[in-house]
C-alpha cells in the first residue's frame, strides 16, 4: 500500500510513494563469459528521495560493490544525484534562469492543475536531471503511471575526458512494498543492454 504524505507540494504527489531511504542489494552486468551469458557483480545501494518545499523531489544514490566475506568492507563504488519533477512550461511563476526570482505568483498551486498536466493516456510526463562523478550527466523524460515510472534520456553530455555513454533507459517500480528498478545502457559502442538492477526496501 502506498501511503501520501500530508503538506506535499502538488507537484510531486504523482510520484511521491518514492520519497524515503531506501537500501538493498542489485547487480551490475560487467560483460559476457565465453558462452555468452551475462557477468554479473553484486552492489549494495543506499537511495534517498527527499524534498525541500519546492516542486520537484531531490535525489541521492550510492552503490558499493559487495566484498568476499574474508575482505573489508567496500568504500563507496561510484554515486549519483539530481532532481525529479513533472514535465510543463515553466513560467514566470517559476524561478529562473539561474537564481532569479519569480515575477509572478506560482500557476500550479493544487491536485486540479496538476491533473490538467496528464497525458491523454492517463500518465504524467516526468523530467530527470542526474549528474555522476564521472564526468557524465543525463537528461530523462518518461511517464509516471501511479507505482511505476519509465524513463529514457533524451540528452546524455559528457566532459571531454569522459567514457563514452550515449543512452539510457531506466524503470523504477513499486512492488509488494520495495523499490525495483532497471537500467539499460548503450555505452562504448555497444547498443542499448542491460546494465544494472537491485531491489531496494525502505529504511526510514
Amino acid at each position: 500500500m502506498i501511503e501520501i504524505p500530508v503538506d506535499l507540494p502538488s507537484e510531486i504527489v504523482p510520484f511521491s510513494w518514492l520519497l524515503g531511504v531506501w537500501e538493498g542489494e542489485g547487480r551490475i552486468v560487467t560483460g559476457k563469459d565465453e558462452a555468452g551469458n551475462p557477468i554479473e557483480v553484486t552492489f549494495r545501494q543506499r537511495a534517498s528521495f527527499s524534498h525541500d518545499g519546492g516542486a520537484h523531489l531531490n535525489y541521492r544514490s550510492e552503490l558499493s560493490l559487495v566484498a568476499d566475506a574474508d575482505e573489508a568492507l567496500p568504500q563507496v563504488f561510484t554515486s549519483e544525484s539530481g532532481y525529479w519533477r513533472l514535465a510543463r512550461p515553466h513560467d514566470d511563476g517559476d524561478i529562473g534562469p539561474g537564481v532569479l526570482p519569480a515575477t509572478a505568483p506560482a500557476t500550479i498551486t493544487d491536485a486540479d492543475a496538476v491533473e490538467k498536466l496528464r497525458d491523454e493516456d492517463g500518465t504524467f510526463p516526468i523530467e530527470v536531471v542526474l549528474a555522476h562523478p564521472t564526468g557524465v550527466a543525463e537528461i530523462y523524460y518518461g511517464k509516471a503511471r501511479g507505482p511505476r515510472i519509465d524513463l529514457a534520456t533524451d540528452f546524455v553530455a559528457r566532459t571531454p575526458n569522459a567514457k563514452e555513454h550515449s543512452a539510457s533507459t531506466r524503470m523504477y517500480g513499486f512492488v509488494e512494498g520495495d523499490l525495483l528498478w532497471v537500467w539499460d545502457i548503450a555505452a562504448q559502442g555497444q547498443p542499448l543492454a542491460s546494465h544494472a538492477s537491485a531491489r531496494l526496501s525502505r529504511v526510514d
